[in-house]
């Protein structure tokens, strides 16, 4: 870090925007324009050459047609890529909003050709198909997409209702999602003189002052509760849509569908939710009072979860300084992964300005193989926008090897889609822990991870058991604000512990968390990551040599290999019950560490 620490409105003065030239330069470029006229056309090319005779044709000629089909992917993705980045760059702008449609609506025209090609790939012959893809290369390297689609094939509904349910998404699903998008990113909490947007809001929660961390609290329970009516209709909604489409595709219950996309077994996922509520009181509860101790009582107002330590000031961090201290944490580990991150910073692949309208958090996009990855960040220069740095990089170099494997293969299950991210900032961590010699400061980032722990894992479950509770009444009947406040309380409060105190603003906190809204069960997607992590890098810790080169070729894989296979490698598998323990463990000696401390 630098000697001369920067203030906080230094530290966000000069931050990066990104450059989406390398997609198009402009809504109206002639480029986008050229794209679309030829995806159409290629579209229905693909439709008259293909369609009703997958099973005429031979293994040669199938391999040419998913070779064209992922052709036609790779761009329509670039066009979707680019019309979402403009789009989340200022959601307030109703230009951008407007745009974006756009981009939804003609892209879901075009693709509406496409979507025979997966149902007729599922109506094929299985020993047909095997034989066809032992006897021809080309066909063979599109094996495990194959294996992805055709997991499919119990669910997959007639052809003419398959092509229905695709028109109606950019009016259904798609359009509530712009709604809750819209509307959070609309809301304005006024807080200190100042009317702040939801990212900003949330942050002061994390201030040193315990006033404006209550001032803090209190407005946004209050914004939110005002409307959370509106919150309320769209996941009521959501979880409606997903209910009736589950019980077309006989998905057995709200998760199944997730888990299967996610090539995960059943199994896994409930021995990982098991081992950590079974966990809650000696890592989560025993934590928060813990805590509670440091500020001088028995209990924890929410507000004051995430608040830093009372004796340890949070240095302001330069962006400049976050840059060099996860690339150097990256670079110590692999020259190679720095090198790829590097780019991100050289190339203008990073917004991460504060302005209105923007998305709020933070997030990797992975575009297509054929342009790169853009990392959006809101960065406030605290110790945790150095951790999202790290793990939003790590996403990001992930997403760069997995490349390789091309439009259809590159994209990773969401089980190891967290893995490089959570991994960067364990690096991160490790690397500043180790810098560190003040015992102050040790602590205060002993703390700090700690807390990402519990947010990544406790949280993210405690998340996933509200969203299965609140799917699981959806069947019943419509659910009142009251009531989805009532369900988010006792997750809460069976999660974080006794020592935790909430007022009725915190009902309505459920409602700003997008991952409910876009993407049903994705949470549970950070556990299995930051366990996962937290047995990979005690494995790496151990390693003699060769763990780095191992460890980018798991990351190469892309979504070409199941988790079995990509951690048999180092000795790990998440189908042993004990394995979810073992991630766990690493949490409960960290807290080990600071009870030790505090006795001390």
């Amino acid at each position: 870090m630098s000697a001369n620490l920067p203030s906080a409105e230094a530290a966000t003065n000069d931050l990066p925007a990104w450059n989406l030239d390398d997609l198009y330069t402009g809504p109206k470029s002639d480029a986008l324009e050229h794209d679309f006229g030829a995806m159409a056309a290629a579209a229905d090319a693909f439709h008259q050459t293909y369609a009703g005779k997958l099973d005429q044709i031979g293994a040669a000629e199938l391999g040419e047609a998913i070779a064209e089909y992922e052709r036609i992917d790779d761009v329509l993705g670039r066009i979707m890529s680019y019309g979402y980045l403009v789009y989340a760059g200022d959601m307030d702008d109703p230009h951008n909003g407007k745009f974006f449609q756009s981009v939804q609506e003609r892209i879901n025209d075009i693709s509406k050709h496409l979507v025979f090609f997966t149902l007729e790939l599922n109506r094929l012959d299985e020993d047909r198909l095997h034989t066809m893809v032992a006897d021809t290369a080309a066909l063979a390297h599109y094996r495990p997409w194959l294996d992805t689609v055709r997991a499919f094939r119990p669910h997959q509904l007639e052809d003419v209702l398959e092509r229905f349910l695709h028109d109606k998404g950019v009016v259904g699903r798609n359009a509530w999602n712009r709604l809750f998008d819209e509307t959070i990113s609309g809301l304005r909490f006024p807080i200190g003189g100042h009317d702040l947007t939801s990212t900003d809001a949330l942050n002061k929660l994390t201030d040193p002052d315990r006033s404006v961390r209550k001032d803090a609290g209190q407005v946004i329970g209050k914004v939110l509760s005002e409307n959370v009516r509106t919150f309320a209709l769209i996941t009521n909604t959501l979880a409606k849509d997903k209910e009736i489409e589950d019980r077309w595709r006989q998905f057995a219950n709200p998760v199944a569908a997730r888990n299967l996309s996610n090539q995960v077994e059943d199994g896994v996922v409930d021995a990982l939710v098991t081992a950590v509520k079974r966990a809650y009181p000696s890592l989560s509860h025993r934590y928060y009072a813990l805590k509670a101790r440091w500020f001088g009582g028995e209990h924890l107002d929410y507000w004051d979860r995430n608040a830093p330590l009372p004796d340890v000031e949070d240095s302001i961090i330069a962006w400049s300084d976050a840059r060099d201290i996860v690339l150097d944490s990256y670079r110590r580990f692999s020259p190679n992964m720095a090198d790829i991150g590097q780019r991100f910073f050289d190339r203008r692949w990073i917004d991460a300005g504060l302005r209105p309208g923007k998305a709020p958090g933070a997030f990797a996009h992975p575009t297509v193989p054929s342009a790169h990855p853009y990392i959006l960040l809101n960065y406030h220069g605290k110790s945790r926008d150095v951790m999202t740095l790290a793990h939003e990089l790590g996403h990001g170099v992930h997403q760069v090897l997995a490349g390789d494997q091309g439009s259809l293969m590159a994209a990773t299950p969401l089980t190891l889609a967290e893995t490089a991210s959570v991994f960067g900032e364990m690096l991160t961590f490790q690397a500043l822990l180790a810098r560190e010699t003040d015992p102050a400061k040790r602590r205060f980032l002993l703390v700090g991870k700690v807390e990402d722990m519990l947010n990544t894992v406790v949280r993210q479950i405690a998340f996933y058991d509200f969203e299965w509770r609140v799917h699981a009444e959806r069947r019943l009947g419509e659910l009142t604000a009251e009531r989805l406040g009532e369900l988010w309380i006792a997750v809460q409060t069976e999660s974080l512990g006794p020592s935790l105190r909430f007022d009725d603003g915190y009902h309505a906190f459920w409602s700003y968390i997008p991952h409910f809204i876009h993407s049903p069960f994705y949470v549970y997607a950070y556990a299995f990551g930051e366990c996962l992590v937290n047995s990979l890098y005690a494995v790496y810790e151990e390693a003699d040599g060769g763990f780095a080169e191992r460890y980018l070729g798991m990351l190469r894989a892309g979504g070409t290999k199941r988790h079995h296979e990509l951690l048999a490698p180092f000795g790990l598998d998440a189908r042993d019950p004990s394995f979810w323990d073992k991630g766990l463990a690493m949490i409960g000696r960290l807290i080990d560490q600071l009870e030790g401390e505090q006795a001390a």
